[in-house]
């Protein structure tokens, strides 16, 4: 079996010049690849004691639900304004270029639980930091972040300075 690394395409110079964007499509493409993300992922909450898994659409449910089914947790859905049907949470946050508002349901924390936040990826760490201040709001205690890959060089980690945050795969670079 391949490093996972190996399974991660590498595209040069998309969006922009000077960019290299990881896709993940190449990860869950092949079986060998998913398997070794989950199981990653799996890994560095190996020794966490936590009650649920919080993941933004729509990659953190691919990666979250595994990983909260495997490990016997609940999963909450973060998702864009307005797509569920009941009493929301929500926080806007800023994006490269404008901004975005993202909502939880209202009961979908309880006060007290163990929060771990999923997802594939941390660029400029903006998403996951909304995510942080609405699982606070709901009373939970995010004890740790994890994300499949890490671009390192974008310093996402100081938005979430305060939180314990691991990647399985981190790059140097933008």
């Amino acid at each position: 079996m391949k490093k996972l690394e190996e399974y991660v395409r590498s595209i040069p110079d998309f969006p922009e010049p000077g960019i290299i964007f990881r896709d993940v499509t190449s990860v869950l493409q092949e079986a060998d690849g998913l398997q070794l993300s989950i199981n990653g992922i799996m890994d560095k909450l190996k020794d966490v004691d936590f009650d649920v898994v919080v993941g933004p659409e729509s990659r953190g449910f691919i990666f979250g639900v595994p990983v909260a089914y495997n490990m016997k947790k609940a999963f909450v859905p973060v998702r864009k304004k307005g797509k569920l049907p009941c009493e929301t949470v929500s926080m806007e946050y800023d994006l490269e270029y404008g901004s975005a508002v993202i909502e939880m349901h209202k009961d979908s924390i309880k006060p007290g639980q163990k929060v771990v936040i999923i997802d594939d990826l941390i660029a400029t760490g903006g998403t996951i930091e909304a995510i942080t201040k609405l699982v606070e709001q709901l009373g939970g205690e995010v004890v740790k972040i994890v994300f499949l890959m890490e671009l390192a060089g974008l310093e996402g980690r100081k938005k979430l300075a305060k939180y314990d945050v691991d990647s399985v795969i981190c790059y140097e670079g933008k």
